[in-house]
């Protein structure tokens, strides 16, 4: 084990990419950009890399099966029964988090009610339930020595209650040691921004941002100890250096490639390259109170006609993008496969014209990693023989999430994964902004005030008939495909090598949905 810990300095220390031959053994080394972490809090983080986290350090009560998202399974929860809006949960009795405390009815009401007292940006997920800061405590109750009952008052079928439930901001979080850490009334945020108080197969280990994330195993999770002793994740925020780590034999994984980066590696010797479906979407974003022109419909419609999508998808990213123009992705229930939209930018011009906008111009925040930059150069090229002078301004991906979050942009390029798998989790980011401070949904994000979306997407949730809730999803996705300020274009597929070596590893179908606990190499 002393080895094992000098070799993880090493690393940590490492300011040469060149310095092993070979990760040691017992350490999974990861190469992938860590830039976009804000917080590693359940209840707060809500960034690819937070989350991808989450699914490794922390359980909920019932979770997707990584190979089948769409099935539910036990998690810290042993069984569960529903009635009409509550669900009763009987807890795994003998469950431990990783500091040896027994998983407790009131650990799971303090994770919940925090994540509403909080209210930070994942709390519009569980503020679906009709919680508040004033009313969870009533719906999150201890009924049994280890039994708890979740209820909630809105039209929501106990179906998609726990679909919401499964998500990571349910992550049930290990009360006596976080609140030992608790500063003021901060819930423990503070401390749990660089720690970890779980049950899942790991805990965080170290944290230096922008650095490296390690993770150390938990033996005593309740899934079993995993198989990998140490995940050591470096911050390698260019993808080409991402891949000289892998060729050489520094990396074991390369996150996030970009098509360039796979072409290159796909016939290279020792290392695999997996391209796999995704359930993510690429869009652009603008906000409505930037400019009188971003915030008119036909700016919007304009743009729509003069993004490349196919140029995008096929030339520049080699079909690892696919063409899809709704907020449901393929493979979700009620995902519309039209795709009405192409590319013709004299059309664009004559839409501005006859709207009278003017020298039409934008600034697009957008994050230095691909293929966000990538897609954002194209989009430069083809808004520009629009008529539509587009200035790019890159930063990290936190930069980008925190301004954005603070509606400090004019436009930007974004790409949503499901919270959980039931067509509302689309639903309730692009066609839902009550504006009442718990949602702070994607909409929400663009100042896009929709009271009547807000109602049809409602009424969808509260549906029990699925062939007609599957109807009216496919209305939504129709009035904000064509009518709204998103130009939702893409929809991708993960692209990661690795070495030959490495086995066991699940990249699940949502972005955050990676597995490390079955890793061996």
């Amino acid at each position: 084990m002393q080895k094992l810990f000098i070799a993880i300095v090493l690393i940590l220390c490492n300011a040469s990419i060149t310095a092993y031959a070979k990760t040691p053994k017992g350490v999974l080394v990861v190469a992938q950009s860590l830039d976009d972490i804000i917080s590693l809090d359940p209840g707060t983080g809500f960034e690819l890399s937070s989350v991808q986290s989450f699914y490794n350090t922390y359980q909920r009560l019932v979770q997707p099966s990584p190979t089948e998202p769409t099935q539910l399974i036990a998690g810290l929860a042993r069984s569960w029964h529903s009635a009409a809006h509550k669900i009763v949960f009987d807890l795994k009795p003998n469950a431990t988090f990783a500091s040896g405390n027994a998983v407790r009815p009131e650990d799971v009401i303090f994770s919940l009610t925090r994540v509403i007292e909080l209210n930070q940006s994942p709390a519009f997920i569980l503020a679906q339930l009709g919680w508040t800061a004033k009313n969870v405590h009533q719906f999150v109750k201890k009924t049994g020595l280890h039994q708890v009952t979740i209820s909630w008052n809105k039209a929501i079928s106990p179906q998609v209650a726990l679909a919401v439930l499964s998500a990571p901001v349910a992550s049930i979080i290990d009360k006596k040691v976080a609140m030992s850490h608790a500063q003021n009334s901060d819930l423990a945020s503070y401390w749990l921004k660089t720690h970890s108080a779980g049950s899942g197969s790991y805990i965080i280990k170290r944290y230096v941002p922008h650095k490296v994330l390690l993770l150390a195993a938990n033996p005593s999770s309740p899934d079993g100890a995993p198989k990998t002793p140490m995940i050591l994740i470096k911050n390698v925020p260019d993808a080409s250096t991402r891949q000289l780590l892998l060729e050489q034999g520094d990396a074991d994984i390369a996150q996030n490639l970009g098509a360039d980066q796979i072409h290159s590696l796909a016939h290279q010797a020792g290392v695999t390259t997996e391209s796999l479906p995704y359930a993510t979407v690429y869009y652009l974003m603008f906000n409505t109170k930037a400019s009188t022109a971003l915030g008119n419909p036909k700016f919007w419609q304009a743009a729509r006609w003069a993004f490349d999508y196919k140029g995008i998808a096929h030339d520049l990213m080699r079909d690892q993008l696919q063409v899809h123009q709704s907020f449901l992705p393929i493979g979700f229930q009620g995902a519309l496969h039209d795709n009405p939209y192409y590319y013709d930018p004299r059309k664009a011009q004559q839409i501005l014209q006859h709207a009278g906008i003017e020298h039409p111009e934008f600034t697009l925040l957008v994050n230095n990693q691909p293929p966000f930059s990538d897609i954002a150069q194209a989009l430069q090229g083809s808004f520009a023989k629009a008529g539509i002078k587009v200035i790019l301004q890159q930063a990290i991906s936190s930069q980008v999430s925190s301004q954005v979050k603070q509606h400090h942009y004019q436009a930007t390029i974004g790409f949503w994964g499901p919270d959980y798998f039931d067509p509302h989790t689309n639903a309730s980011a692009f066609a839902y902004n009550p504006e009442d401070g718990q949602n702070k949904t994607i909409a929400w994000r663009a100042n896009w005030h929709i009271p009547t979306l807000n109602q049809q997407t409602l009424a969808a949730l509260a549906q029990p008939d699925p062939a007609k809730r599957t109807q009216m999803y496919q209305r939504l996705q129709v009035q904000v495909r064509d009518n709204s300020p998103f130009v939702i274009g893409l929809q991708t597929r993960k692209l990661l090598a690795l070495r030959n070596n490495v086995k066991g590893f699940i990249q699940g179908s949502a972005p955050g949905m990676v597995y490390y606990q079955n890793v061996t190499k």
